[in-house]
């Protein structure tokens, strides 16, 4: 949630956020409803503010065995009123929060301009990807032929757009995600192990509803919902811990399973598990002082990347532009992992400062070391998607006599150096 502030005293600005967004919302309907909010509340203060001199009124005249009959209808007809204000001011904040929920985040003026994926500049390359042979195979003929993953099996368990993986397979992808873990243990991250289900409240303070609600799995009769991504657990759990500045930042990771409907992907990368309904993926959170966000957000960019080093993965950095960015995002760098049988980059992961948005939305504030209460910022990163990491071993490390080898950083996890062969 950006500060309601904004929309009175520099509409324009938010205004130019979401046409750079290319969202339109009608800035004057919540303008309206933030000036009908502050004028009903000072005529409930006013009211509160008259019952209490006519309630010290009353006591006086009573206590002087004076007539109140006057004073005891005055008072009646003053609650009477306060209760009806207090239910439409009520409403009216309702409809407010609402709307301000609607508002996107603010994008940093260091953002690139840009309409979409097209105009998103690449700022790094490590090392260039080389070109693969025409007849590389990608991950789901390397599946098959070593019998380590089963989308036949998948599809006869849960439908399309899952997968299964066995044997070495399964091995591996496990690997991986202790081989995540510990890195980031030993970079300094709390290890968190979360629930994978969240109550809707949640999921609104970290910005998933309403913007992503229809790719949510909802669990039927209860305010349960499957989580999208380990961010909403992790941020909700840091303001449970309540840090002040002595404790920022407060770093934490955390490896869930995630569920999307993918409801805007219809048609795309149907084969394969580039995008399936559930996968495994390693989370990072920062949450900091609001002078370091800028400093945090390239120290999560680099213990993603250390990932992708460690496993020798050829892999470039995109900033995403304007018209591409995330809506609780300010600011967002990809990482995009070679995958040869494919011949294209995909998204390992995604980095994003959301400045004070989300702790705006949670009202989640630190106290400074000068004793004054200030809105934290929060960041995440994907460090990183398991399974398309598990994607780019098989198809980069896929040797021509058909055999898949392990990376070194990989092989105290696995207990093995090859699969196939």
């Amino acid at each position: 949630m950006i500060d309601q502030n904004l929309i009175i005293e520099n509409k324009d600005l938010v205004q130019k956020n979401l046409k750079l967004r290319k969202k339109d919302i009608d800035l004057d309907r919540i303008e309206n409803s933030i000036n009908g909010f502050k004028k009903l509340k000072f005529e409930l203060d006013n009211l509160r503010s008259k019952k209490k001199s006519s309630s010290k009124e009353f006591g006086k005249k009573r206590a002087a065995k004076e007539d109140v009959s006057a004073l005891t209808k005055e008072l009646e007809a003053l609650s009477q009123e306060i209760d009806r204000t207090e239910a439409r001011l009520d409403e009216i904040q309702k409809e407010k929060n609402d709307m301000l929920l609607q508002l996107p985040n603010l994008i940093h003026e260091s953002v690139p301009r840009g309409a979409g994926e097209e105009d998103n500049p690449v700022i790094a390359e490590y090392p260039p990807a080389s070109e693969p042979d025409e007849d590389h195979p990608d991950h789901i003929d390397l599946g098959e032929e070593l019998d380590i993953i089963d989308f036949t099996g998948a599809v006869e368990l849960a439908g399309s757009r899952f997968v299964l993986l066995q044997g070495k397979g399964a091995r591996l992808h496990r690997a991986i995600t202790s081989f995540m873990l510990d890195m980031h243990a030993k970079a300094g991250f709390l290890e968190i192990y979360p629930p994978f289900l969240s109550r809707k409240e949640p999921l609104e303070k970290t910005g998933q509803i309403p913007d992503k609600e229809e790719d949510l799995y909802k669990i039927e009769g209860e305010d349960l919902y499957l989580v999208p991504t380990a961010e909403v657990p992790l941020i909700n759990y840091g303001k449970y811990l309540k840090a002040d500045h002595s404790r920022l930042p407060l770093r934490m990771s955390g490896f869930s399973t995630s569920f999307r409907k993918e409801a805007g992907s219809y048609g795309k990368d149907i084969r394969g598990m580039i995008r399936v309904h559930q996968f495994d993926k390693v989370e990072l959170v920062s949450i900091v002082h609001p002078d370091n966000s800028s400093e945090e957000m390239e120290f999560l960019r680099n213990s993603a990347e250390n990932i992708l080093r460690a496993l020798e993965l050829p892999y470039r950095v995109v900033e995403l532009c304007t018209g591409d960015l995330g809506f609780t995002a300010a600011k967002t760098y990809d990482l995009e992992v070679w995958m040869p049988g494919q011949k294209r980059y995909r998204e390992v992961s995604s980095i994003s400062n959301t400045t004070d948005f989300q702790a705006r939305r949670m009202n989640f504030k630190f106290k400074d070391i000068d004793g004054k209460k200030k809105f934290v910022h929060t960041l995440n990163a994907s460090g990183l998607a398991v399974g398309r990491t598990f994607i780019a071993v098989l198809e980069n490390y896929w040797n021509a006599d058909g055999t898949i080898s392990i990376p070194q950083a990989l092989q105290p996890y696995t207990g093995f150096d090859k699969i196939g062969g």
